[in-house]
C-alpha cells in the first residue's frame, strides 16, 4: 500500500508520521513523505534546507521503524491542500494521513484550511489526526 503522510514542523506531524508508520506496517505499505512549501520560492534557499532537515530526519525514523520511505519537497507555488491532493494523485497513492489542528466552532465552519481541502478534494482516503 502507498501511504503519503503530510508534514510539516508541528507537534501533530510527529503524531502523523507515528500513524503512517503504523499503517504502513500493517498494510505492508510504504511511505511517501511530503513537505509542501506553501509560498514556494526556489531562491529561499535556508527555507528549503530546514524543509529538506525536516525530511532527512523523519525519513531516518521510518527507516529504523523497518518501513521503506521516500521523501518529496514540493515547490510549485500551490497551496499545500492543493499540493497534497495533486501529488497524491500523481503519484497513485492509495491513502493520505495528515494532521488537524484544533479549531474555534467559527474556524470549523470555514472552508480554505489545508486539512479540509484534502478531505473534500482527495481521490482515495484521508486519515486524519489531531
Amino acid at each position: 500500500m502507498k501511504i503519503m503522510a503530510g508534514i510539516d514542523a508541528s507537534e501533530i506531524s510527529e503524531k502523523v508520521l507515528d500513524l503512517a508508520i503504523r499503517h504502513a506496517k500493517a498494510f505492508h505499505g510504504y511511505l511517501e513523505l511530503v513537505i509542501s512549501m506553501e509560498k514556494g520560492d526556489e531562491n529561499d534557499q535556508e527555507a528549503i534546507r530546514k524543509a529538506e532537515e525536516l525530511l532527512n530526519d523523519r525519513k531516518k525514523k521510518v527507516e529504523t521503524s523497518g518501513v521503506v520511505c521516500n521523501t518529496h519537497l514540493l515547490i510549485r507555488g500551490l497551496t499545500p491542500g492543493e499540493d497534497l491532493v495533486r501529488f497524491a494523485k500523481e503519484n497513485g497513492i492509495e491513502e493520505i494521513i495528515i494532521g488537524i489542528r484544533r479549531k474555534s466552532k467559527v474556524g470549523k465552519l470555514m472552508f480554505g484550511s489545508t486539512a479540509q481541502h484534502v478531505i473534500l478534494k482527495a481521490h482515495c482516503p484521508v486519515v486524519t489526526i489531531q
